[in-house]
């Protein structure tokens, strides 16, 4: 059991703050930056998803023989 079924969400969560922050104050270009470093970061995620399905993948190999 996680302790967010205990407890619900957190609110000093950083991806739900970023979520509801207001975008208009910004400026084109730190929109732009912005974009760019969540673009990065969503790489960085699918790089580190892709490595826990190989090692899966290669544990169940191991595994099985």
């Amino acid at each position: 059991m996680d302790l967010d079924d205990i407890l619900g969400p957190q609110r000093d969560d950083p991806l739900a703050a970023l979520l509801r922050e207001d975008l208009d104050r910004l400026s084109v270009t730190e929109l732009e930056a912005r974009a760019a470093a969540l673009e990065g970061e969503i790489a960085r995620i699918r790089r580190k998803i892709d490595g826990a399905v190989n090692h899966l993948a290669s544990a169940d190999a191991l595994f099985k023989r």
